[in-house]
């Protein structure tokens, strides 16, 4: 069964592509956007149940915005050079975790995860 919308802003084209095809297995949909503004009409729009938010395109207080405006999506933050100091500001915002951008097993696991979450909530 694919349960779940996932709304995708990636900086690096070919990570987007890879996620989009590492995620249509497991989710009902999958859209892909290239900007903040697009993400959260496609947030609304779609009715999202995780968003993979890539940290160089968004800051701590975007994750923040997005965590108290849509409070049923989970967020999963990605960024290249994820560290520990990061993942701290990423949850203390709202999101459910943060994955580095290259792991596309690391980012489906999280959004298989948080979609649970998000879906039995």
């Amino acid at each position: 069964m694919q349960p779940a919308t996932v709304v995708l802003l990636q900086n690096d084209p070919k990570t987007s592509q890879s996620l989009v095809k590492s995620l249509c297995n497991s989710f009902r949909s999958i859209y892909p956007v290239r900007s903040l503004g697009e993400l959260r009409v496609n947030i609304a729009k779609h009715r999202a149940h995780v968003v993979i938010l890539d940290m160089e395109l968004a800051s701590i207080e975007d994750v923040e915005r997005l965590s108290r405006e849509f409070p049923g999506t989970c967020i999963i933050c990605t960024h290249r050079l994820a560290d520990e100091q990061m993942w701290t500001a990423a949850l203390n915002a709202g999101a459910a975790d943060i994955v580095s951008a290259g792991d596309c097993r690391g980012i489906l696991s999280a959004a298989q995860r948080t979609a649970a979450l998000s879906l039995a909530a």
